[in-house]
């Protein structure tokens, strides 16, 4: 039987083969977990208030393709291996920061995302005349400092009256309401814009439209999936 000599052209479809596939298995090893950490209230711990559980964090880890096509392959895992840890909890005020923030243990890449804001204007902030919404932001500005992870993506309080009087809910003038949604935002983007990326979830939530929530003020599953569309940008362009 004649031996077997394989032709120059197969002998470097082989070994090109072999160097990529070797050098495709290093990379997959080599490439870091990125953990992404959610801080803060029901903006991104709203999964209670919709039938699939499903919240912000999850979704800009892993999307769910069968409830948001159309962000099929956006997420971190499309880009290497990701999990989240999820810490934000509802109704959580900025007091509740520091506790959420307890035990970190950051290794390799961290992003954090930070949602605050909205459970302090409705205990009262909303009212403020005094040094209120600066105490806000000192302690805000100080759990921030503090935090070991970086980069961090702090999104503002959004309206859920969509900028419509008529839909006031709180018992107080709306003017009041807005000036001081208004004055807490305004601190909010100035933290964030010494420590990290400004998210606006205003702007974006001002383009949308009752659907985007329930029991008055929560995200719905569309305003999770809005939620995450916001910080989406923002989050795949930190990795």
């Amino acid at each position: 039987m004649a031996r077997f000599r394989p032709t120059r052209r197969q002998v470097i479809q082989a070994a090109g083969g072999a160097s990529l596939l070797t050098l495709w298995g290093c990379n997959r090893q080599e490439q870091a977990m990125v953990t992404l950490y959610t801080f803060g209230d029901s903006i991104l711990d709203c999964g209670r208030y919709n039938e699939f559980g499903v919240h912000p964090g999850q979704l800009l880890v892993q999307n769910d393709d069968r409830l948001f096509p159309e962000f099929q392959g956006q997420d971190l895992v499309a880009r290497g291996p990701a999990r989240l840890e999820h810490r934000a909890q509802d109704g959580a005020t900025v007091e509740d920061l520091l506790f959420q923030g307890r035990g970190l243990r950051v290794e390799g890449d961290a992003i954090a995302l930070i949602t605050i804001g909205g459970n302090d204007l409705l205990r009262g902030l909303i009212q403020d005349t005094g040094p209120g919404i600066a105490a806000f932001a000192n302690a805000l500005d100080t759990f921030i400092q503090q935090l070991p992870i970086r980069p961090v993506l702090l999104g503002n309080v959004y309206d859920p009256t969509l900028g419509d009087d008529s839909r006031n809910f709180l018992g107080i003038d709306a003017g009041t309401a807005r000036n001081n949604l208004q004055r807490m935002n305004g601190a909010i983007q100035d933290i964030a814009n010494r420590y990290g990326q400004f998210v606006d979830l205003q702007a974006h939530f001002l383009k949308g439209d009752s659907s985007w929530f329930t029991a008055t003020i929560e995200p719905s599953l569309r305003g999770a999936s809005e939620v995450r569309r916001a910080f989406l940008p923002y989050v795949l362009d930190k990795i």
